[in-house]
């Protein structure tokens, strides 16, 4: 039978070259679109002056306002452009409607001598245009300089004025103590926060009077005040990706099944792993073990905290917030996100690289030097944390305090000694299996997608010595590291170490492993590479980006599903036959990975990721349910495999008894937990997305919008005690399997 050209795609060979294509492709169109970025990003002027001369800032006013933005942390309480915490106000969209409502009640005197409020509805039409004049003909975002009309100058004086005292005091209602930021300080971020204010609010150079005029954020947010609101180009690009979602899902599905996942012969499986002995450098694994796992429960507990402090932010819950202020610990529950699943799967790479290359690493003894090196960082970061952002450091909080960029927080010492420490984790497995006989593409994977791991977190560290002065630059490559990082090289990782384990525990052949893993690949190059755009559609950056990171979708969990729901079947056949498989544990949580990658990155990725729901979900609780669905599902759980590898292998090699009872309480208390989790954050978040399409995105960030939804804020306990219940076992399983097991009556009979 002649071989189709379906037949060569979907080959070994076809599909690897496909997945070099594609990965060459988009790496490329990255690259060129990053070449173009100075071209369209939004300015910051030289000077910002009023009508009558009066200089209301300068540029140096707004670089010095963004440091001080990130030294307090104020991306971990509310949010700029729609990006940070949901706590207190979206800065940028909070200028921009007291700017509007302070220029309807001047031009209303001015106009009518009257107050906006009594003005009739026509004339209120007149000086709605005129307010709209003011914003769109009358201010322009240049960098040689801006002039405010005078009734905007006195409109941003009113901003500082409420800025500087709530920064300054602070807002008990929305859990932000005070204290700390001096007024000269909370001046400078106004100036900033004005200055993100214009990119929301005027309009983007070349596009004035066209079918395509928008604002430097592409019209967001919402706001009735000036009519502004998303465009048609939105809503088609957003059909356009549900129509291609539906047909690449079939599609995906279709090849999958036709071509990949046929039944392995039972010959065609590899033994399952056999552990009877443990490589010094192994054995020096089992004190990371207890380690991650506390930071993993430490994390939950402070996540338990601050939902508290959203349900309802005027009260203390145990600790005063001056003591434990909401952005604080806000910013360590997220940065102990990354560094426990990061060290976990560091854990994975050094337990596996040993057995791949069957021979142990020159000097055992550098597993002990990373423990030391991770452990400060871990313990230097959080000290850091805290003392930047309650104003501790200000002279260097930059080096080792609070960078205060959402997600990325760690001062720059502990980001180098973070990179430090991947990169060296990465040598020491590249050196260790480069020449096994049993190297393979699954191998191959695992390890360049950790140099993936070790080296695109510089990204964001770019420059060093110093922040990037424009916050959408600045944006752009945070999220290089956040979605590239996380969502490509970190899924790259997944795919190689999920296809390696299926295979090692004898529940798939290797080559339906490989296959699958290639077409894995194929998917998370193609759609997580340019992907990226979903998240730069209202930051500042051009419309194009608006169809390409909608297009781009989440795809990629699909054949790792099914691929996990083949060997599922074989682990359950194994079992029926007599034959249970040893490491039927960790595997557990690699099934949950996947099936929760799918339900996190792919369905609710989905929910929020089309152009349409984005504007106006954008910066609300609907991002929630994908964030932590995700993040502990496709990453978290397979760190926790790790270290039931880890802790299985070393009892299997001590001939301990291995009981999964606590196990599997602590899998389901926590995985039910997560999903539950997701369900009131998604009504919350429906609700919030209806109120910023009907109302605009101000009143949506308001308490008074969540004020109908305490019922499910409170909801939020139950979920958060089931997840708190399944770390805090997983922790007690994981430690007392690993240090107090007991030998079996087979071990010591023998």
């Amino acid at each position: 039978m002649k071989e189709t050209l379906l037949d060569k795609f979907m080959s070994k060979k076809g599909l690897y070259a496909s997945f070099w294509f594609i990965a060459l492709f988009m790496v490329a169109a990255l690259i060129y679109f990053t070449a173009n970025l100075q071209k369209e990003v939004p300015p910051i002027a030289q000077e910002v002056k009023s009508q009558s001369g009066e200089v209301l800032y300068t540029y140096d006013d707004v670089v010095r306002g963004k440091g001080n933005f990130q030294q307090f942390d104020l991306m971990d309480w509310g949010s700029l452009l729609g990006m940070g915490a949901y706590m207190g106000p979206d800065f940028s969209t909070d200028f921009f409607h007291h700017r509007a409502v302070y220029l309807y009640e001047y031009y209303a005197n001015e106009l009518y001598q009257k107050s906006d409020k009594d003005l009739t509805q026509i004339e209120r039409g007149a000086v709605k245009e005129r307010v709209k004049q003011d914003f769109h003909e009358q201010t322009k975002l240049l960098e040689s300089g801006v002039t405010y009309t005078d009734a905007s100058a006195a409109a941003y004086k009113n901003n500082v004025a409420r800025l500087t005292k709530m920064l300054v005091e602070g807002d008990p209602e929305r859990a932000f103590p005070g204290g700390v930021i001096l007024p000269e300080e909370a001046k400078s971020i106004a100036a900033f926060v004005d200055w993100s204010q214009m990119v929301a609010s005027s309009l983007r150079p070349g596009t004035e009077g066209t079918l395509s005029e928008r604002t430097w954020s592409n019209n967001w947010p919402p706001e009735p005040l000036v009519d502004q609101d998303t465009s048609y180009n939105n809503h088609i690009v957003s059909l356009w990706e549900f129509l291609l979602l539906w047909t690449l899902t079939i599609i995906v599905i279709f090849l999958s099944y036709e071509y990949l996942l046929k039944k392995d012969r039972k010959e065609d499986l590899a033994p399952a792993l056999k552990i009877t002995s443990m490589f010094p450098s192994q054995k020096k694994l089992l004190k990371y073990v207890p380690i991650v796992s506390l930071l993993f429960f430490v994390q939950l507990v402070l996540g338990a905290y601050i939902a508290h402090l959203y349900a309802d932010p005027t009260q203390d819950f145990i600790i005063s917030q001056d003591i434990m202020p909401f952005n604080v610990i806000r910013s360590m529950h997220t940065q102990l996100a990354i560094l426990w699943v990061a060290v976990g799967w560091l854990v994975g790479g050094l337990l596996i690289a040993p057995w791949v290359a069957n021979k142990d690493h020159k000097f055992p003894s550098l597993i002990n030097v990373l423990w030391v090196a991770l452990l400060t960082v871990a313990v230097g970061s959080m000290i850091g944390l805290y003392m930047g952002a309650t104003g501790q450091m200000r002279e260097t909080w930059f080096w080792l305090g609070n960078e205060g960029r959402e997600l990325l927080n760690l001062g720059r010492v502990w980001d180098i000694g973070l990179v430090v420490g991947l990169v060296f984790w990465f040598l020491l497995i590249v050196t260790l299996i480069k020449k096994s006989a049993t190297n393979n593409p699954l191998v191959g994977t695992i390890i360049w997608s950790a140099f993936g791991i070790a080296t695109l977190y510089i990204a964001g560290m770019m420059p060093v010595h110093k922040i990037i002065p424009n916050f959408t630059v600045d944006d752009y490559y945070r999220w290089w590291v956040i979605h590239l990082w996380v969502e490509l090289t970190f899924e790259l990782f997944a795919a190689g170490v999920i296809a390696f384990m299926t295979v090692s525990l004898g529940l798939i052949s290797q080559k339906t492993a490989e296959k699958i893993m290639f077409f894995e690949l194929f998917l998370i190059i193609m759609s997580g590479t340019l992907g990226v755009g979903h998240h730069y559609f209202w930051q500042g950056l051009d419309q194009y980006w608006i169809a390409i990171g909608g297009i781009f979708s989440a795809l990629e969990p699909l054949p790792i599903v099914l691929m996990i729901i083949e060997a599922s079947k074989n682990l359950r056949e194994q079992k029926r036959e007599g034959n249970p498989n040893a490491f039927s544990t960790p595997f557990m949580w690699i099934t949950g990975s996947a099936v929760l990658n799918w339900i996190g990155a792919g369905f609710f990725g989905m929910v929020i990721n089309t152009p349409t729901i984005s504007y106006y979900s954008h910066g609300t609780y609907l991002i929630m349910p994908h964030g932590h669905v995700a993040l502990l599902g496709a990453f978290g759980y397979i760190s926790i495999a790790f270290l039931y590898m880890t802790s299985r292998a070393n009892a299997m090699a001590n001939g301990w008894i291995w009981n999964d009872k606590l196990s599997k309480y602590a899998f389901w208390s926590l995985t039910i937990g997560v999903l539950l989790f997701a369900l009131p954050t998604l009504i919350i978040g429906m609700e919030q997305t209806r109120a910023a399409a009907e109302m605009g995105y101000y009143f949506t960030r308001t308490r008074e919008a969540l004020q109908d939804m305490q019922g499910w804020m409170w909801f939020r306990i139950l979920p958060e005690s089931l997840m708190i219940i399944g770390g805090g076992a997983i922790f007690v399983d994981l430690l007392l399997k690993t240090f107090f097991g007991k030998k079996s009556k087979e071990a010591v009979d023998a």
